[in-house]
């Protein structure tokens, strides 16, 4: 066991550890911290292998954790990467109705934008959308300007020199597999070391509920994780799309349905659809891993949420396994996009939380007890919204353990 007593140990080097990680080293600057990842490097997962979007909060139900996580954080992300060069670009996107009755729910959307006071938004018509976006095929539109795109990966970088610069320490390749409390401190062992810390903050993103299993939490919720699976416009496509170009949401489902997304370091993505899958870091078409699989399949909430989705799911599957449905699905916003157009892109995986009734939880979910922070749901736009969210739990470790 090393003979420091750190002050906070945080799991999981991605963009929420991280962020947390930098707000607390300012906002107690004489703290020590730890964070402990189990691979080589930063943003390995989620935060890597995301589509790097800045979302714009929109969507989101107001007075959410979301809503206002991903507003304020947007804004941080903004100054941070620009004051730290990181690449980004606020390219805007647009919202687009593909047929009249969508036009009621793009209605309600602009409506949630307003209350959410997202700045510059537009409804705009079908010429107006021609304008922007002059392949798309739409009968309406919203105009987002202040979306965009970011190297998130490559803010993680950043962060990651700040918060060694600030006298943090993050040790790579060290995987949580028990966390048990002692008389006066935590005792937070990995497969190879066992560390000593006051206090835990738990953000293993796809792994977060069995770092809370193993600290001896019973929360009500599992992960269970889902594919995106992409393509990228070979170059000479790329003229067909010139911002972000977005579908309706899913009306059921926390997924914001196939799209066009330029990104920071060039290229351009479309997709993801959105399987389940049978291995929490599957990014192979088959990938698979029988204790995982075992998991999910023993677990209630899985089985209620199929019996009500399936017809969905039958389709995405039907999306991951034909490229000429992605490829249909693609034209609904862009007619002219053909299959040759595209070459296969990494696929990347998101931790979808659901309870055992099947409730897919759909805001940012923490559990705390009185050592530790459990973030036990943080999906998009957590990323976005990450260096607030970072303020949010600063805010619990001052309400609950530091008065």
């Amino acid at each position: 066991m090393s003979n420091t007593t750190y002050d906070f140990t945080i799991v999981g080097a991605g963009i929420v550890g991280l962020s947390t990680a930098y707000k607390l080293s300012l906002a107690i600057p004489d703290a020590k911290i730890l964070i402990l990842e189990k691979e080589d490097k930063v943003a390995a997962h989620q935060t890597g292998k995301n589509s790097g979007v800045i979302h714009s909060g929109i969507y989101y139900k107001p007075g959410s954790y979301k809503a206002k996580n991903c507003i304020n954080g947007r804004h941080q992300l903004v100054d941070f990467c620009k004051e730290n060069d990181v690449a980004i670009d606020i390219c805007g996107k647009v919202i687009v109705a593909t047929e009249e009755s969508e036009m009621e729910r793009l209605d309600s959307i602009y409506k949630r934008g307003l209350e959410n006071k997202i700045e510059g938004l537009e409804k705009i018509d079908q010429n107006e959308l021609a304008e922007i976006e002059p392949f798309v095929s739409g009968v309406g539109a919203i105009k987002v300007p202040c979306a965009g795109i970011v190297d998130y990966a490559g803010m993680c970088r950043k962060l990651q020199q700040k918060i060694i610069g600030l006298g943090g320490n993050i040790a790579f390749g060290e995987e949580v597999v028990r966390i048990k409390t002692e008389d006066e401190f935590l005792s937070v062992n990995t497969k190879k070391n066992s560390y000593r810390s006051n206090y835990l903050i738990n953000c293993a993103g796809l792994y977060c509920d069995h770092v809370a299993r193993a600290a001896g939490i019973k929360s009500p919720i599992q992960i269970v994780p889902f594919k995106g699976e992409y393509y990228e416009l070979k170059p000479e496509a790329e003229y067909l799309v010139k911002h972000l170009i977005y579908p309706l949401p899913h009306k059921d489902f926390p997924f914001l349905g196939v799209h066009f997304t330029r990104m920071a370091n060039g290229g351009i993505e479309c997709g993801p659809n959105a399987v389940p899958v049978f291995k929490r870091e599957g990014y192979k078409k088959l990938s698979f891993d029988m204790e995982e699989a075992l998991e999910m399949m023993n677990f209630s909430g899985f089985w209620k949420l199929s019996k009500k989705h399936w017809r969905m799911g039958m389709d995405e599957y039907h999306r991951s396994l034909s490229k000429a449905a992605f490829v249909k699905g693609l034209q609904k916003l862009i007619p002219s996009v053909k299959k040759e157009h595209l070459k296969v892109a990494p696929s990347g995986v998101r931790a979808m939380a659901l309870k055992s009734d099947g409730e897919i939880l759909d805001d940012f979910y923490f559990e705390v007890t009185d050592r530790q922070i459990h973030v036990l749901n943080a999906p998009s736009p957590a990323a976005t919204a990450s260096l607030a969210i970072g303020d949010e739990i600063v805010k619990k470790v001052k309400e609950s353990f530091i008065h």
